[in-house]
């Protein structure tokens, strides 16, 4: 197990995609699959949608949190989002998305000391309530 620090709540579990360059979602997604299409990324055409996402943190436009929560509302959105940096403007977009579409979309940050012991795992079980976040390996 791994403790967490508490960006958004809900309980999620999928696949592992780690990332180990920040992602934006606005450009870096493709929004009617859930693909990385940033062709600069080294995690092109790679698949985000229903992964428990890990990435050191998000990259770019404010306009990511509107893709974020149109990824929910299409249900391609990742299950949940573990990173090393808070991110507000993928918070805000996980606060849309259960708004607007009961699409909750855990999001957790770690310490540096914990990133490794993501490295090979294949599944992982994200628990994110407002009193504390643990990753389940």
């Amino acid at each position: 197990m791994i403790a967490g620090r508490t960006l958004t709540t809900g309980t999620a579990s999928g696949p592992v995609r780690k990332l180990d360059v920040p992602l934006s979602f606005w450009g870096g997604v493709d929004l009617r699959d859930g693909t990385i299409i940033d062709r600069t990324h080294p995690d092109c055409g790679a698949p985000i949608a229903g992964h428990v996402l890990v990435m050191p943190g998000a990259r770019g436009s404010s306009s990511s949190s509107s893709a974020l929560a149109e990824l929910a509302r299409a249900g391609i959105a990742p299950a949940a989002i573990v990173m090393l940096q808070h991110d507000p403007i993928l918070v805000i977009g996980s606060l849309v998305a259960d708004e607007l579409y009961g699409v909750e979309i855990p999001i957790v940050a770690i310490d540096a000391a914990d990133w490794d012991r993501i490295e090979n795992l294949v599944t992982l079980r994200v628990e994110a309530t407002p009193e504390a976040a643990r990753l389940i390996l």
